[in-house]
């Protein structure tokens, strides 16, 4: 089992802080999420800087809400990030759930996944050399490619576009949603198999409550999901050690701890749990 570190979002002039603790291990890699309409820093302008400050940690969009942007400008956006990261990007995508996003940027929320279908058939031929965009990404082929998703439909796009799946959900859903990924895998007629990423939502010592609070606060749209979402965030080391027992025992190859809380120490408290 691998360990990822998501990033908080309350203080964009920290972020470097964070990222170099994590690069000095154990984690591999740094999430950060994606949102227009709110205080949060764009995730591919934000992790181009995090990978000059890093050496090793992996950098990934957890994710990208890819119908908001044009497929063009996206794929060369990502191909740099990759390649002047020596290959340490991964490109997390998702549809997106917030329609003032969509307002935002002029888009229909209600074709989005055929455009993020459309995306990333477009992306593909781009950074295979066939449309003379670049540069070049560090992978052939492209970055790593990951989707966040629920739904059937956006399940089977792990197997038709993408390396594998990112799963928010808690722990007593996830087994259900990695094994429908596995299975539209083995339909697609794809080799190997999908990687498995689980995220979860921790804060440790004095940082909790700083943490649920940023978490009611970002899933307020929601109504009763963000205070449960609250309510599953894991606080104590026995807890994270726990529930990364049960996601290796799910088959996930990896764990990405979402820390909500903005102070950098979070990352050495983690470290210590995971190391």
């Amino acid at each position: 089992m691998h360990y990822g570190l998501g990033l908080p979002i309350g203080r964009p002039e920290a972020l470097i802080d964070w990222a170099r603790r994590a690069d000095d291990g154990p984690f591999r890699t740094l999430g950060l999420l994606d949102r227009v309409v709110y205080d949060n820093p764009e995730p591919l302008v934000a992790l181009a800087l995090l990978a000059g400050a890093t050496t090793r940690v992996r950098l990934q969009t957890e994710v990208l809400l890819a119908p908001l942007r044009e497929p063009a400008v996206l794929a060369k956006q990502a191909a740099t990030l990759d390649r002047l990261s020596g290959g340490r990007f991964t490109l997390g995508l998702g549809v997106g759930g917030r329609d003032d996003d969509h307002e935002a940027t002029g888009t229909d929320p209600r074709r989005r996944g055929r455009v993020l279908d459309q995306q990333m058939a477009r992306m593909r031929r781009i950074w295979s050399g066939a449309e003379g965009i670049g540069p070049a990404p560090a992978r052939d082929g492209g970055p790593e490619v990951l989707f966040g998703a629920f739904a059937d439909p956006a399940l089977r796009r792990v197997a038709r576009w993408g390396d594998g799946f990112l799963c928010a959900a808690p722990v007593q859903w996830a087994g259900s949603l990695f094994a429908k990924v596995e299975q539209f895998w083995a339909g697609e007629g794809r080799d190997g198999r999908p990687r498995l990423v689980a995220q979860v939502n921790v804060a440790l010592g004095s940082g909790v409550d700083e943490a649920r609070e940023a978490i009611l606060a970002y899933y307020g749209f929601t109504g009763d999901y963000a205070h449960k979402t609250a309510e599953r965030m894991l606080t104590t080391p026995e807890q994270i050690r726990e529930t990364a027992k049960q996601f290796t025992d799910l088959g996930a190859d990896e764990l990405v701890l979402y820390c909500w809380g903005s102070d950098p120490d979070q990352a050495g408290r983690l470290a210590d749990v995971i190391g």
